[in-house]
């Protein structure tokens, strides 16, 4: 790898941090620039270097919002202890469905441009203890096993199904994905440290680009508030859909 193509990777790595701590997706940017850095990689290993870096990101943006915010733990927390294991089966027999994945953010974006008051505020009388329990297998298990598959978008899935299931507002969503992200992240990182699937020198160099992003990202999320953290949770979601309809159409 050139200097040139390095530059390029950790950059990437920084801006992927700054979009994973507001609202998820910065996959969408890393792992692509991994590729096209590093041409001759396994996708394995691609994936593996690429949650290194990720969970460096997440971790961070995830403590800097429990320190300024309200994290619900009755909901993140198990949800973030059954993502370790979860993702970490979903890593395991890791591949990629990208059609399935296509319809789900286009309902997602439905979903929040048909509600605008979605997330804008929060909805206490949401918060059940079987809309908890909900959340917490959505986010534990089906979310974490998507992340371990192939993972683009998870941030985002997370923040939208505490906001829809359990009526967090944008901000407190996005803090509570962090926590489980960090859970998912973690979980496959292992499977594929296990399987040697791993450049640890480049990740760990992308890992501290990706919390520098990731904290700046946090705070602006903290500073701006719901509205802004759903502006880009749409931007996200747009951007991720056109990326799987490319590869999806090359793929024939």
């Amino acid at each position: 790898m050139d200097a040139a193509s390095l530059i390029t990777l950790l950059t990437a790595a920084a801006l992927a941090g700054w979009v994973d701590a507001v609202v998820g997706g910065g996959g969408l940017l890393l792992l692509p620039a991994l590729l096209v850095a590093a041409p001759g990689v396994p996708v394995a290993t691609a994936l593996g270097t690429n949650k290194l870096a990720a969970i460096a990101g997440t971790s961070t943006a995830a403590v800097t919002f429990a320190r300024r915010t309200r994290v619900d733990w009755a909901v993140a927390g198990p949800a973030a202890v059954l993502a370790v294991g979860c993702a970490g089966v979903g890593a395991a027999l890791a591949g990629a469905y990208r059609p399935v994945v296509l319809v789900v953010l286009l309902v997602v974006a439905l979903f929040v441009v048909l509600r605008p008051r979605l997330g804008t505020v929060a909805v206490p009388a949401r918060r059940t203890r079987v809309r908890v329990v909900a959340a917490v297998g959505v986010a534990g298990v089906g979310i974490a096993l998507y992340d371990g598959l192939i993972g683009p978008g998870t941030g985002t899935f997370l923040v939208v199904a505490f906001t829809a299931v359990v009526g967090a507002d944008f901000l407190h969503g996005s803090a509570m994905a962090k926590v489980v992200n960090a859970g998912t992240n973690l979980g496959a990182l292992v499977v594929f440290a296990a399987t040697g699937h791993v450049w640890w020198w480049l990740g760990l160099a992308m890992a501290v680009c990706n919390v520098v992003g990731a904290a700046v990202g946090a705070r602006m999320a903290l500073r701006r508030g719901a509205g802004f953290v759903r502006v880009v949770l749409l931007v996200v979601v747009v951007a991720l859909v056109a990326r799987l309809g490319y590869d999806q159409w090359l793929a024939g």
